[in-house]
């Protein structure tokens, strides 16, 4: 199986690169904007693929001939996405066109990475066919990306979905929630955290599992991807401090509109995983359990 990879340098494509390099099964192309940034250099199985550029994504897929596209490039940050929403919409809608172009010629499977913004929090946590009704301009974009590989016409699609992802890798761009939690609890620093805003965080490598499932199994349609465990932003800093054997007495609960942030947050959502665990065998890691994968990894 010939199985490209954009956004090989975020975590998520980290993890699939570390899950598939070895694989004889899969004839792996990573690709990422720049040069290759993973742990352990890919070489020739690496390009550098502007997404946002149609001339160098054509290029790429009509040389490597893809059977699987696992789309994972994205502009994330969401307050970001509100202040530039033409950054947003190149990135996330524009680019999405393009790649969707070259997986119709190629009738390569299409795998969309998805987000819980494109819910508006209401009545969470939330099935596949659940209305979305997004809050955000990053929220909408990720919705606009959802309507463009649903109704190209692919002969194969999927959309997968997924909350907060945590992990370890090299050379991140940006931390996440669980990891800068440790390092402030550990630091001792005073903390805000809001405790009105519900996730299911999500390990990297549950996320890259059940992306490699779709494309192995050839799955297609709406699947829901993330963490067993739903908790506040609250709780989750709270219960990552306990695990690590640091004092959460730094921490001050706040609400969300007293952030000030530009895009508003969805309060509740988290998922519904029933559909992955029937069709996909999918089986997340607790969130203790996942604390226990990112410790290991940051021993030395």
């Amino acid at each position: 199986m010939r199985l490209l990879i954009t956004g090989s340098n975020g975590l998520l494509g980290q993890k699939l690169v570390a899950a598939l390099r070895n694989d004889p099964e899969v004839e792996l192309l990573a690709t990422s904007r720049g040069g290759d940034r993973t742990a352990d250099p890919l070489g020739d199985r690496y390009r550098s693929m502007d997404i946002t550029r149609k001339a160098e994504v054509d290029a790429v897929i009509d040389a490597f001939r893809p059977e699987v596209i696992i789309h994972t490039a994205a502009m994330t940050n969401v307050d970001s996405c509100e202040l530039d929403p033409e950054a947003c919409r190149l990135q996330n809608v524009t680019a999405t066109e393009y790649l969707v172009e070259g997986a119709k010629r190629r009738e390569s499977h299409f795998i969309f990475l998805s987000t819980d913004f494109v819910f508006d929090g209401a009545t969470g946590p939330y099935r596949e066919e659940d209305v979305p009704a997004p809050l955000s301009i990053y929220g909408q974009s990720k919705l606009e990306g959802e309507r463009i590989v649903q109704e190209a016409g692919l002969k194969r699609w999927a959309i997968a979905r997924t909350i907060i992802v945590y992990g370890v890798a090299k050379g991140l761009s940006r931390s996440n929630v669980v990891l800068w939690a440790k390092e402030a609890l550990e630091k001792g620093s005073p903390i805000n955290v809001v405790d009105d805003q519900w996730r299911m965080p999500t390990l990297a490598e549950d996320l890259a599992d059940g992306c490699i499932r779709i494309a192995k199994q050839g799955a297609t349609g709406m699947y829901h991807l993330s963490g067993p465990d739903g908790m506040s932003i609250l709780e989750l800093v709270q219960r990552t401090g306990t695990f690590f054997g640091s004092s959460s007495e730094g921490v001050t609960p706040i609400k969300s509109d007293t952030l000030g942030q530009p895009a508003k947050r969805p309060p509740v959502t988290g998922f519904i995983l029933d559909k992955a665990r029937r069709e996909l065998g999918y089986a997340p890691h607790g969130f203790e359990a996942g604390l226990a994968v990112l410790r290991a990894q940051l021993e030395p």
